[in-house]
């Protein structure tokens, strides 16, 4: 079987050793293997975050494997999981942040417990499944060494940990939805689509009321940063409506924050 690259996405930070040491284990377990970094900074034990991150980048990765570690339930019952998609493999944690990607790339077509002693590294503690269980499980997958079968039994999709995210509201004329994600720029990227704004007659280059929690702003749907110096609301580059401050921070100037309500209306739309 040819090998395959592993995309490595954790809340481990660099100012420890921990990302360093994952990536020793896969070395030593398929040296040939390929590892990509895509963020060890998702915010410390924060699912939502991972899951979302590895959502946005998951359709810019090459196929082969996720490891994807963010576990505030490590060492408790939680299972320790692996799915198989048209796509490849995906390793990490049964707590919803292997769920959202996974359904990006068409569904899991079979899942396992990672139990086979034999993948797992020798230990007393369990608080660094990251280094124990999920990197050996991602090494052997991505260099063909050993199959989903062979790490552990297989498990009914239904008893998988789903991570339910928040659904789009329209009404009245108006779009409400949440922030997703605020980058490190400050700009904060909502769960609304530029087809939501268009159902709610709202177009590209139009003037939108936008309602940041109890707050309503006077904003521009623009194309680009430059277009304007004011706060606008543009398409980000993962294809959602987000609010940005050309220049600034949106996130600190409006008071955004992750899952904060946002709403959207054309200013001439009733209520």
């Amino acid at each position: 079987m040819t090998s395959r690259p592993i995309s490595f996405i954790s809340d481990f930070g660099l100012d420890d050793e921990f990302v360093g040491v994952v990536h020793g284990v896969i070395a030593r377990i398929a040296p040939d293997i390929r590892v990509i970094d895509v963020n060890h900074r998702v915010p410390r034990g924060n699912v939502r975050a991972g899951a979302l991150a590895l959502l946005r980048a998951v359709q810019y990765l090459p196929n082969g494997v996720v490891l994807a570690v963010v576990d505030p339930g490590v060492g408790t019952a939680r299972k320790a999981i692996v799915a198989e998609t048209e796509w490849g493999h995906f390793v990490g944690p049964d707590n919803g942040l292997l769920a959202p990607a996974v359904a990006m790339v068409g569904g899991a077509q079979r899942f396992a417990s990672l139990e086979a002693e034999e993948f797992r590294l020798p230990r007393d503690g369990v608080t660094f499944d990251g280094r124990d269980v999920f990197a050996p499980a991602a090494a052997v997958l991505a260099s063909g060494e050993a199959s989903l079968s062979e790490l552990g039994p297989e498990i009914a999709p239904d008893s998988v940990t789903p991570l339910l995210l928040p659904l789009v509201d329209h009404s009245n004329g108006s779009v409400s939805g949440e922030v997703f994600w605020i980058d490190t720029f400050g700009n904060a990227q909502t769960n609304v689509t530029p087809e939501d704004l268009r159902l709610a007659g709202i177009q590209p280059g139009s003037d939108v009321a936008v309602r940041v929690g109890a707050v309503e702003h006077d904003m521009t749907w623009v194309t680009a940063y430059g277009d304007s110096t004011e706060a606008v609301v543009h398409v980000d580059s993962y294809g959602l409506i987000a609010i940005a401050v050309p220049g600034g921070r949106a996130d600190t100037t409006l008071n955004l924050s992750e899952g904060l309500s946002v709403g959207f209306k054309s200013p001439t739309a009733a209520g």
